[in-house]
């Protein structure tokens, strides 16, 4: 029988594990991603194993089984195999009338992240929870081991498994961001010559700003802490079973501050949640809002290190005519990170979270960071080993405090083969921080999820409700003064 497994696997494809994700299967940076889906009908497990057949079990990744030791040249690699959807579709017997619907997800949830996955076959499955709940009748958790792809890459292909509600041929809608820069027409002489000075000024900006910021990359990994706060990690934090807890609030209300102030989306997000953690912090250090507290606030070094995603966005339609046909297209984790700054203090105005927001965001977006951190480990992988690429990004990770990510989703209701879905909820364990936050658009919502070790965040949900909070108080600036009148007008 282990001859004819042997045969059979040397008659597929083998692809070898990229850096990334050798980096992702290192014992002691083992990470999954988890998405919870709130489904608004009851749970069908025939019509979701169906519809998987057709979708992620024709992606290469989906189909494939690791092979640590045993793959081309003795390196690891990924092995075509062929994939037994029920087993990976697990329904647990659960009472459909728990007392504290809501509480038991959680611990669902939280159970899930102390199981390793099972390395004999492709690492994913999608447990079917057939409980009402306060936001869905009924509820999908999908587990994905990281190494199969970054989480851009990852949400876009859960996408593609997705239809318009409205129109269950249709893929969902997913905003794209169009990048230009300088003008549509650039006749005339002195319009080149201007933005020729524009241009060099670009430049200049671009490489100061990254020397800087690898500079600091650099004593990150040699001395430079964050500091102690009560978000900041405990030695063995990814190890310990994490809770997952999560709000739904208005896109409204995120684009009616963003329309009032000239920002993006992102830059609004990062206010609400540079409010929110101030809140929080003055919270549990028990500050009184005078002076000499405020001054404390300031001088607080909190950072986020951020993947970014440095791989062409492939799109939604690619992944799944990729899925219908078996094709093949680009896929993979190919990544860097980034060192972003959250300015956490007692501000009398809100607004001025966001406008700080904005200045961090504008200022790391003319910056090459992301590219030469990758760079970076990768040479270490290449030289110095797996090993020493692993140490060097835990201690990056270690001496920051949380994961901080936002995500653009459909702009309209969709269906996860048959199941109409009220919310999304993604987010990602087994990483060295104590805290991750994350926010996902979906429809005319914004999920905000928290992602906590309960041995040093011990209250999630007030997290979640202080976030909650200082958007309410960031919209309510913003009406207060007539901001948003005058940028209607």
């Amino acid at each position: 029988m282990e001859e004819e497994k042997k045969t059979a696997r040397e008659t597929v494809e083998e692809e070898p594990l990229s850096p990334c994700s050798r980096l992702f299967n290192s014992p002691d940076f083992n990470c999954a991603i988890i998405v919870t889906m709130g489904c608004k009908v009851k749970g069908n497990p025939s019509a979701i194993i169906e519809g998987l057949k057709h979708t992620l079990a024709n992606h290469p990744r989906f189909s494939s089984i690791l092979e640590m030791n045993k793959g081309k040249k003795g390196k690891p690699s990924w092995v075509r195999t062929k994939v037994k959807v029920e087993e990976h579709v697990i329904v647990p017997e659960i009472d459909p009338d728990i007392k504290n619907p809501d509480q038991f997800l959680e611990d669902y949830i939280s159970k899930l992240t102390t199981v390793p996955m099972d390395l004999s076959k492709p690492l994913w499955e999608i447990h079917i929870l057939c409980f009402k709940t306060s936001n869905a009748e009924s509820t999908g958790v999908l587990k994905v081991h990281h190494s199969l792809g970054d989480g851009m890459s990852l949400m876009s292909l859960f996408l593609a498994c997705t239809r318009k509600t409205s129109d269950p041929e249709a893929l969902p809608t997913v905003a794209v961001q169009k990048k230009q820069f300088g003008p549509s027409c650039y006749s005339g002489f002195f319009n080149k010559i201007w933005w020729l000075f524009v241009g060099l000024w670009f430049i200049l900006r671009l490489v100061f700003n990254t020397f800087v910021d690898v500079l600091m990359f650099a004593l990150t990994i040699c001395f430079l802490r964050d500091t102690e706060t009560p978000l900041l990690a405990k030695p063995g934090s990814e190890l310990k079973p994490k809770r997952f807890v999560h709000r739904i609030v208005s896109f409204d209300d995120v684009k009616l501050v963003k329309n009032a102030m000239n920002m993006t989306v992102n830059d609004v997000l990062l206010g609400v949640t540079q409010a929110g953690l101030s809140r929080y912090l003055s919270r549990r250090y028990d500050h009184d809002g005078t002076p000499k507290s405020k001054e404390s606030m300031r001088r607080i070094r909190l950072r986020s290190a951020i993947m970014i995603n440095l791989r062409p966005n492939t799109g939604i339609e690619a992944l799944a005519d990729m899925m219908a046909k078996k094709s093949k297209c680009r896929w993979g984790n190919l990544f860097g990170y980034i060192l972003l700054p959250f300015s956490v203090g007692l501000e009398t105005d809100p607004l001025e979270y966001v406008r700080r927001a904005k200045v961090t965001v504008d200022r790391k977006k003319h910056s090459l960071e992301a590219v030469f951190s990758m760079a970076f480990f990768k040479l270490i992988l290449k030289v110095l080993g797996l090993k020493a690429s692993v140490v060097l990004v835990r201690k990056v990770i270690h001496s920051t405090t949380l994961t901080f990510s936002n995500v653009v989703g459909p702009k309209e209701e969709i269906t996860f083969h048959g199941h109409p879905l009220s919310y999304i909820a993604p987010s990602v364990f087994g990483h060295p921080h104590a805290l991750t936050l994350h926010f996902q658009s979906y429809e005319n919502k914004v999920i905000i999820s928290v992602t906590a070790d309960p041995t040093v965040i011990p209250d999630p949900h007030k997290m979640c409700d202080d976030l909650v909070e200082s958007l309410k108080l960031i919209k309510s600036a913003v009406l207060e003064r007539g901001l948003y009148e005058m940028v209607e007008v």
